[in-house]
């Protein structure tokens, strides 16, 4: 019995627990090259999104371009989470805060550092944006800093949230009691519509958290 409604977020599962821990690793044992060797559906899928964000992410960094190799791996591995997440029984790594967080925050510090180290002037000229007024300038060096301090908690947040509200949804229709048996149907059909949806958000918060990420390490490279 769920003796609280966030308990479906509760990665203690016992029976399951190596469930949980594939779908979390599950990415690393897709990376070895000896699974690309020979041509599969998934293969082609994979190639096909990758090389679609590839495309998508290359004409925002165009000065650092070998880093886009990070925000493509970094897509693939949030999108298997995500769609590991939907499977029964495996807990959804992205919809717990400390998982997102990890991803956000180490990623956050490394862009900074690198920046302040390579770029300061460029990052110094960031703080005020062209044509401001020289009477709002203290404001937006200050609104600037809080903006960027801030961006690690955003990303982690913008996807936890996500992915916890389309989980959520799902498990009120589930424990729901219906009044009719007429019902039924129209319930069952909007599970599914829901569960179509919830795939749909897996691939978009991934490419969501990868295309800022690519931003931000635009802005600390240009």
């Amino acid at each position: 019995m769920m003796t609280n409604l966030f308990s479906i977020f509760d990665p203690s599962t016992p029976n399951f627990l190596f469930s949980n821990w594939v779908a979390l690793f599950m990415f690393i044992l897709l990376v070895p090259l000896l699974i690309w060797n020979y041509p599969t559906r998934p293969k082609f899928l994979s190639s096909v999104f990758t090389t679609y964000v590839f495309k998508e992410f290359k004409p925002l960094i165009k000065k650092s371009p070998y880093f886009l190799i990070f925000p493509v791996s970094l897509f693939s591995f949030i999108t298997y989470s995500n769609l590991f997440g939907l499977a029964p029984y495996i807990f959804t790594g992205s919809s717990q805060l400390v998982f997102t967080a990890t991803l956000a925050l180490p990623i956050w510090a490394a862009l900074m550092l690198y920046g302040w180290l390579n770029n300061t002037s460029n990052l110094l000229t960031h703080l005020i944006p062209q044509s401001t007024p020289m009477f709002l300038m203290p404001f937006m060096v200050l609104i600037e800093t809080i903006s960027n301090l801030i961006r690690p908690l955003t990303l982690a947040v913008r996807l936890t949230a996500n992915m916890v509200a389309g989980h959520l949804l799902i498990v009120l229709l589930n424990s729901a009691d219906l009044p009719s048996i007429l019902l039924t149907p129209f319930i069952f059909s909007a599970k599914q519509m829901l569960l179509l949806l919830e795939l749909a958000v897996a691939f978009i918060q991934a490419y969501v958290f990868s295309v800022l990420v690519t931003l931000y390490a635009a802005e600390f490279t240009s």
